[in-house]
């Protein structure tokens, strides 16, 4: 087989495995354009709702350090086809889910699968691709991701308003096929035969310690901070989460056999320094969509359509712009596009808070837009090529599965804490400025009505019209319930707005402790340039 052929095949095989990449994470995105609607028609609260995208995060990030190694074992072709095939059924079931309940438990299954093709896919990568050539395909890589991470909206918005929130999940079923078809076909059997042992006892600790941890933060506003079942309380279980993750670690450290984390993969500076930026960048991409939909949708009042047509800017930009940087991280130190794009995204999430207004225009925020969505394609390709390219060929695989679960344990700590933190400042926010409001009323009304819109604002349900026709006293005359009317309505879009600006500058704290991270990154020369293993010219035989 001729170079020519090995390269085209190579890059054939990276086309199929992206497809179904960008499928599974544009499924951490596209549930939140349709959060309105399923507060509306599954009755839930903004608190289960926002479990619906952390519960596949979660079951996304927690699970990879080990299916990494199932790759290793198995090849990763057949574990890439097996989590394909769990995330297409999950994806159909979630479509027929008819309560939040259902939902959330299916959300669950739907990650399981994604855990077992992503680290799949940059394990190829690392495969297919000699080092000095990696770079291309870093950027392709890296812009799919970007690009499925921000295009959740925009197609969820429109799947939302013409066909309905169940769309959202039956869009994956012919994408999967697709992918499906296209992976039996094009990419190799490569099989690493590594036997590798399953720390048990690690996989464990550190599953348990993350749901702990979520489930506390996630939570904390929805219990009060207090008791959830008898005498444990919010405080003890986000406190047994910390003391299961520091004894997972140190059971790391312990186990000599082969643990989940050999801690001397971080001895690399480099993947030291990424594996932090991608918890941050995980944290701000996933989290940054949650208060500007609900703000979109709530308080300017646009469509689902609308509301993603006005994200749509980012990722225009990021996709023409990603592969220019891919071939960029080739010719120069990849940490300084990574630290541009950090600071751009944080900027561009800057611009927008600062713009956002009760009575401001959906395409006031285009600038801040098309600034993060630059911030983004300068992330992605670079971020990884340098975290990466200086791995010890031996620990590539798991080197894998901890980067990747490194970026999705980034995004579910910023849906929950994002989450958290929105609901928190909702309450506070509407109840303020129910009050100030009151002050225009006659005195025989202002209790009941602050009562009533800070009862609608902590249980947050639903956010609109009719969440303000609820809070609205029984009984009054006309002229008075529109006074009221009109009173509520700027109570809560002035709440929202201001819960949604301040919802928006913990990505930005939170990006600023990955711009430190990649600034401590340094250019290092790939390991074994010359002898990376071709799998297009010795195909491992299929059994």
């Amino acid at each position: 087989m001729t170079t020519e052929q090995a390269r085209t095949g190579a890059w054939a095989a990276l086309s199929a495995l992206c497809l179904g990449f960008f499928m599974i994470l544009l499924d951490t995105t596209i549930v939140t354009i349709a959060m309105p609607a399923m507060l509306r028609e599954l009755n839930a609260g903004l608190n289960s709702v926002v479990w619906v995208i952390s519960v596949y995060l979660l079951t996304y990030a927690v699970p990879m350090l080990f299916t990494s190694r199932l790759g290793d074992r198995f090849g990763p072709k057949r574990i890439y086809l097996a989590g394909l095939v769990v995330f297409v059924a999950a994806s159909l079931w979630c479509g027929l889910s008819g309560s939040v309940e259902t939902l959330i438990f299916v959300r669950g299954l739907q990650g399981l699968g994604a855990a077992l093709m992503t680290p799949q896919t940059l394990a190829f990568i690392t495969h297919l691709f000699p080092p000095a050539k990696r770079g291309p395909a870093m950027g392709l890589w890296g812009g799919i991701a970007g690009l499925a991470a921000i295009t959740g909206p925009l197609l969820g918005g429109l799947l939302v308003d013409h066909l309905g929130w169940e769309w959202i999940f039956y869009v994956n079923v012919p994408i999967g096929v697709v992918a499906l078809v296209m992976t039996v076909a094009l990419v190799p059997d490569w099989q690493p035969k590594h036997a590798h042992s399953f720390d048990v006892p690690g996989i464990l600790l550190s599953g348990a310690g993350l749901f702990c941890l979520v489930f506390g933060v996630q939570n904390g506003q929805h219990y009060d901070w207090g008791a959830v079942a008898g005498p444990i309380t919010i405080p003890e279980i986000i406190g047994a989460g910390v003391l299961l993750l520091v004894a997972f670690f140190g059971w790391q450290r312990y186990n000599r056999r082969e643990p989940l984390i050999p801690l001397r993969v971080f001895a690399d500076r480099n993947f030291s320094a990424g594996t932090v930026a991608s918890v941050t960048v995980g944290f701000a991409v996933t989290g940054m969509f949650l208060p500007l939909t609900i703000y979109l949708q709530s308080v300017l009042g646009v469509s689902p359509t609308v509301a993603g047509v006005v994200t749509a800017p980012m990722p225009l930009l990021s996709a023409l712009a990603a592969p220019f940087v891919g071939h960029l991280s080739d010719r120069m130190n990849g940490k300084y596009l990574l630290m541009f794009g950090l600071l751009a995204l944080a900027g561009g999430l800057g611009i927008i808070a600062l713009q956002a207004r009760p009575d401001s225009g959906p395409w006031t925020f285009t600038p801040g837009l098309l600034v993060c969505g630059l911030g983004i394609a300068c992330i992605f390709s670079p971020m990884s090529n340098v975290t990466m390219g200086s791995v010890e060929p031996s620990l590539t695989g798991t080197a894998s599965g901890i980067y990747n679960t490194a970026r999705q344990v980034g995004s579910v700590l910023g849906a929950a804490a994002i989450g958290v933190l929105l609901q928190a400042r909702i309450a506070v926010s509407v109840a303020d400025e129910a009050a100030a409001a009151a002050n225009a009323l006659p005195a025989g009304y202002r209790r009941e009505f602050v009562d009533g819109l800070t009862r609608t604002a902590a249980a947050a349900n639903e956010f609109g019209g009719a969440a303000t026709s609820s809070a609205l006293p029984p009984g009054v005359p006309a002229d008075v319930a529109a006074q009221l009317q009109h009173l509520a309505n700027q109570a809560v879009h002035n709440g929202l707005t201001d819960a949604a600006r301040v919802a928006t500058i913990l990505p930005i704290t939170v990006l600023l402790v990955g711009l430190l991270a990649a600034a401590a990154m340094r250019r290092t020369t790939p390991r074994n340039p010359a002898t990376p293993p071709t799998p297009t010219r010795e195909p491992a035989p299929t059994r």
